[in-house]
């Protein structure tokens, strides 16, 4: 018989109609995957748009919030219908980081003083002049892979008040810290304090040029990034 050929009850059929068989259920098994693929694409197109359109809020948003506190002497000159504001916008902006990753490497910076709450601070800012100095800019200097946190008053041209801490990242948003050093760097020599003190504060928006901030206390921080950890000594 031919190999073109086969036998079924006494009836000679075309091989071929195997094949023709054979390619025909390929077609049907292979068409349910290209129309599952579609929906894919549009799903991620959707998500990227969707993506896109919650940055520019969120770049709108921080836009705002830095025009709040421009003028505000870093909270020193704040009336409370400006702090309503700056709070208000604050809320806005976290409505759209919940999910936010905050304490990984992007939280590694030296970070200046926009805006706080933080009495202690706004009172070293403001009574600077009293001692013969005047206070100048105010920086957080976090780095996360090697735990460490500092707080920072300067007071050009050379003294600063430098507070030194160990930290720990405990949450996505949350990082432990406490106080293992502080002293008055002046001139000629530096003035040592006892360190005490513990807590925690939550990043609680973040991005490539700002970060706000909440600490146990209930108080908040408004920090721009200004290049990467930098100690002072």
């Amino acid at each position: 018989m031919s190999a073109n050929c086969i036998s079924h009850q006494g009836l000679v059929r075309p091989a071929y109609g195997i094949a023709l068989l054979k390619t025909s259920r390929s077609h049907r098994a292979r068409a349910p995957l290209a129309h599952r693929s579609r929906p894919s694409a549009l799903l991620w197109l959707q998500r990227a748009a969707g993506a896109a359109k919650q940055k520019q809020q969120r770049d709108k948003l921080a836009g705002e919030l830095l025009a709040l506190v421009g003028d505000t002497g870093r909270g020193a000159n704040c009336s409370s219908g400006r702090t309503q504001e700056i709070n208000e916008a604050i809320e806005a902006l976290v409505a759209l980081g919940t999910e936010q990753v905050t304490t990984d490497a992007s939280l590694s910076a030296t970070w200046k003083l926009l805006w706080t709450t933080e009495k202690e601070t706004l009172f070293i800012v403001e009574k600077a002049g009293l001692f013969g100095t005047e206070a100048g800019e105010v920086y957080q200097v976090i780095d996360v892979g090697n735990e460490s946190l500092q707080n920072v008053i300067t007071f050009p041209p050379d003294g600063a008040f430098i507070v030194s801490s160990g930290i720990k990242v405990v949450g996505p948003q949350r990082v432990d810290f406490k106080f293992n050093s502080a002293k008055l760097k002046l001139p000629k020599r530096d003035i040592p304090f006892p360190p005490f003190g513990q807590g925690w504060f939550e990043s609680v928006y973040l991005d490539d040029k700002i970060r706000v901030a909440k600490d146990v206390r209930g108080d908040t921080l408004i920090v721009a990034r200004d290049g990467p950890p930098r100690l002072f000594e």
